[in-house]
């Protein structure tokens, strides 16, 4: 099972308010990750998919965050699991990074759920033939998926 982190396990509501003016604070905006609330629905499923299969983190979080995402996930206890984060420099739709990532996983075990909070990036994943659950418990603001979808930068 392949999970997205912000907006599914990781409440990032705190720090949208970086990236809802002009000009943006990417920096200040990654800066507050390590202090995301868990989203205990999230975490949840996510702890009984491990139960019964692999699980591998897909997020759009930039590589540089690796160490403060890895100690956020072992902190809130959620399953280890293989952590992909978007390469430097990466600033594609979530839509077209995260299937590119979906593809290279399918390429070598069974993804068997894909579960994201943006729909655009569920919608890619299904048209490809990917099952996809939409993560609705958390909202979802306007500049998030800006951020996602047009920024290329979670």
């Amino acid at each position: 099972m392949v999970f997205d982190i912000d907006g599914v396990v990781a409440d990032v509501r705190h720090r949208v308010h970086f990236v809802e003016r002009r000009p943006r604070d990417w920096e200040r905006f990654f800066a507050g990750a390590a202090a995301d609330p868990v989203s205990r629905e999230g975490a949840d499923w996510a702890r009984k998919a491990a139960a019964e299969h692999e699980l591998v983190w897909l997020t759009g979080r930039p590589e540089r965050l690796r160490a403060v995402t890895a100690h956020w996930l072992e902190r809130h206890d959620l399953p280890a699991g293989e952590l992909i984060m978007r390469p430097a420099q990466d600033y594609r739709p979530a839509r077209d990074y995260k299937l590119a990532e979906l593809r290279k996983l399918a390429g070598r075990d069974e993804v068997v759920v894909f579960v994201d909070d943006d729909p655009q990036v569920t919608e890619a994943a299904a048209r490809a033939g990917f099952t996809v659950s939409l993560a609705t418990w958390l909202p979802r603001g306007e500049a998030l998926a800006e951020a996602q979808e047009r920024a290329g930068r979670t």
